[in-house]
């Protein structure tokens, strides 16, 4: 009966563990920003699993150990041994076999997002027929098409990111229709650069000499931050785009307006570079010329610049 009793309350102190456990990681869905695609529900569902068995396992330990010291701890002035444990192969086997399936498991999760976020090509994210309900913290998936409706070109350089529309538009601002799989291909003018928008879990290098091609789908209006998550130099800080995800019905009244209208772009490290020196201090450091945006007369002042601090 007493060791009915001991099997007993493991079994609860396990249950206890796992209900704790699985409520950390539906929190953890909050630590998260918010899931602006549907690339991000894959992977938060990944990160709040990887909570979940995280905080059983050290929650485990830390009672484990608390409960050995409270009830086995040696007498006081007692320096002798401890009884020499034995060998259980059903044990040595079970905690031996359940970490590596665990980590299987993570490792194949993991490959299976990385091919569903679907870098080069264009797969299918998520299963559409399949109605997804909303969880505590999570975003919901809406009917989304199978296939990319869009393609933007995106280019970037020290110091700006440029985005250029099916009509030739080109601006500083990327919009994206919502519930519609856009792709984005992506080509570095000079370094290396990485596309990163924290809400759409997404980040990709962008390699100078290739196209590569990233397919987002947005799955919640809003503004967003584009930052380049590579440092790349002097300017690096004002390496951000605003990202607009709005209706289609929206994205498409931009398109014609912007289409009409001759946008000026205008680029902060191009400001900040043709401003005088601020401090009498001259390092003769050089600093690479923002060479977007630049006319004939910029041109001239950035060289002219230039020559003054070698001298």
């Amino acid at each position: 009966m007493l060791r009915f009793l001991e099997y007993l309350l493991i079994v609860g102190c396990i249950a206890v563990l796992l209900v704790v456990s699985h409520g950390m990681g539906q929190v953890a869905y909050s630590w998260m920003p918010l899931e602006a695609t549907a690339e991000a529900q894959k992977v938060d569902d990944l990160f709040s699993f990887l909570v979940s068995m995280g905080a059983f396992i050290i929650l485990g330990l830390v009672g484990m150990m608390v409960y050995s010291v409270l009830f086995f701890r040696a007498p006081k002035n007692d320096y002798s041994e401890g009884h020499p444990s034995r060998g259980d192969i059903r044990l040595e086997i079970l905690w031996t076999a359940t970490p590596t399936l665990l980590v299987l498991w993570v490792a194949w999760q993991g490959f299976n997002i990385y091919q569903q976020l679907d870098v080069l090509g264009l797969q299918q994210v998520v299963h559409l027929h399949t109605p997804v309900e909303e969880p505590v913290y999570a975003a919901s998936i809406s009917d989304i098409p199978k296939s990319a409706d869009e393609t933007i070109e995106v280019f970037v350089q020290q110091w700006d990111w440029s985005f250029r529309y099916p009509n030739n538009v080109t601006s500083q601002e990327l919009h994206l229709p919502v519930n519609l799989r856009t792709r984005l291909n992506m080509h570095a003018k000079d370094v290396l650069h990485s596309f990163y928008v924290p809400e759409f879990r997404l980040q990709q290098y962008i390699v100078p000499g290739r196209n590569i091609d990233l397919v987002v789908t947005p799955i919640r209006m809003g503004k967003y931050k584009l930052k380049d998550s590579l440092f790349s130099g002097t300017y690096f800080a004002l390496m951000d785009a605003n990202v607009h995800v709005e209706s289609l019905e929206q994205y498409n009244q931009w398109l014609t307006q912007a289409e009409q209208e001759s946008m000026s772009i205008k680029n902060q490290a191009v400001a900040e570079y043709s401003q005088p020196p601020k401090t009498l201090f001259k390092s003769g450091w050089y600093t690479v010329a923002p060479d977007c945006c630049f006319g004939a007369a910029q041109r001239a002042n950035a060289n002219e610049r230039k020559v003054m601090n070698d001298t």
